[in-house]
């Protein structure tokens, strides 16, 4: 017992000594390391968090920069300081994941709403770069999709959050990055964000919310059901803007590939429906009005998956709390131009609006802003 004490008392402080060593190496360079086993490396982590929070101590200003090297890490991330560049070994070699679903995730979100609270990676700060990672919700969306309704293991709230982009993001780029989920992948609820050269994977409203975010040169790649298309003829959705009417951009896709993974049927995808919250006013609680979604499909080239029809309506909470309220395509600001693909052709009554001044969106979202991965 006292050899075991001896060797407590030595072994520990300098196990504490090490993990100092390792935050002081990286505050003093700007440069934090992460791997799945870090050895004697100085300034390195074995956790994404660790090192964020590392970061975080760091108030100079300066850019900092996390990287990570290959391997899976089951974690979930919170970015809030500001000028962080991560840095994955690739797509293919880096990934982050975590499998919270929105029945259960309220905790950690700050107003305990469960879709929030589902994200793997949440970025809540200014100027931050993420390149050369998957980050993966890696809820078993498929395995709970094909449980028959009024079964007591199927969850009913099955949103699982891969990013999401919070209420402080601004001057977020994206580049070659993989975000994959099924329902509600990536949540823009910040301000401008840019993907670049990336995969961004789902089905339901799989892109979705109130902030400015511009896609391009990517993959948009629908996911299958484990139900079949059901009568409507519409089995996805990829887009859910809720944009602010005071606001005059909200999701824009440029120059990207409409595709689909085996198993999604011909014409049962819609571009997108609008979502207006329900939302707490003065005189009741109701879907939002303000909330008339902005989305555009400019340039790109689609698949066969996509719908005729392009965009359908979607419900929200009447006056009276019931969900009665269908907001329809006509109502909101969506637009395409430019498609082509065997995914192109439209319904003739569908061919709403065919014009986008996408030089003046990529003006507005970059003012000020150059992005560098």
């Amino acid at each position: 017992m006292a050899g075991r004490s001896w060797t407590r008392a030595i072994v520990l402080p300098v196990l504490g000594l090490l993990a100092d060593c390792a935050t002081t190496a990286g505050a003093d360079t700007g440069h934090y390391r992460v791997r799945t086993a870090c050895g004697a490396m100085l300034g390195c982590f074995t956790g994404i968090q660790a090192a964020l929070d590392a970061a975080d101590r760091d108030t100079s200003g300066r850019w900092i920069t996390v990287d990570i090297g290959a391997g899976a890490f089951r974690e979930k991330v919170v970015l809030r300081r500001s000028r962080v560049r991560l840095v994955g070994s690739g797509a293919a070699r880096t990934r982050l994941s975590f499998d919270a679903v929105a029945e259960h995730a309220g905790r950690y979100d700050r107003a305990h709403w469960g879709t929030a609270g589902s994200a793997t990676l949440t970025i809540d700060a200014d100027e931050v770069a993420v390149t050369g990672i998957t980050i993966e919700n890696a809820f078993d969306y498929l395995a709970n999709d094909a449980l028959p309704a009024g079964d007591p293991r199927k969850i009913g709230n099955s949103q699982g959050v891969a990013v999401m982009l919070d209420v402080h993001s601004d001057r977020v780029a994206l580049d070659r990055v993989a975000i994959l989920g099924y329902q509600d992948t990536l949540f823009t609820r910040g301000k401008r964000a840019v993907i670049r050269g990336s995969v961004i994977a789902g089905n339901i409203d799989f892109i979705f919310g109130n902030g400015t975010l511009l896609i391009e040169d990517s993959e948009v790649r629908t996911r299958r059901r484990a139900v079949p298309t059901p009568p409507d003829g519409f089995a996805s959705f990829i887009t859910a803007p809720s944009t602010q009417l005071s606001q005059p951009i909200g999701i824009v896709v440029y120059r990207s590939r409409l595709t689909r993974e085996p198993g999604v049927e011909d014409a049962s995808v819609a571009l997108g429906r609008p979502w207006h919250p329900t939302t707490t006013f003065a005189d009741g609680r109701y879907a939002d009005p303000q909330a008339v979604g902005q989305a555009a499909f400019v340039d790109c080239t689609m698949d066969v998956h996509i719908h005729p029809d392009r965009w359908t309506g979607m419900a929200g909470t009447a006056r009276d709390g019931t969900k009665s309220r269908i907001f329809l395509p006509a109502e909101s600001r969506f637009a395409e131009t430019g498609s082509r693909g065997p995914g192109a052709r439209r319904n003739r009554a569908a061919e709403g609006n065919t014009e986008y001044d996408i030089a003046h969106t990529r003006k507005l979202i970059f003012a000020g802003w150059s992005p560098k991965g």
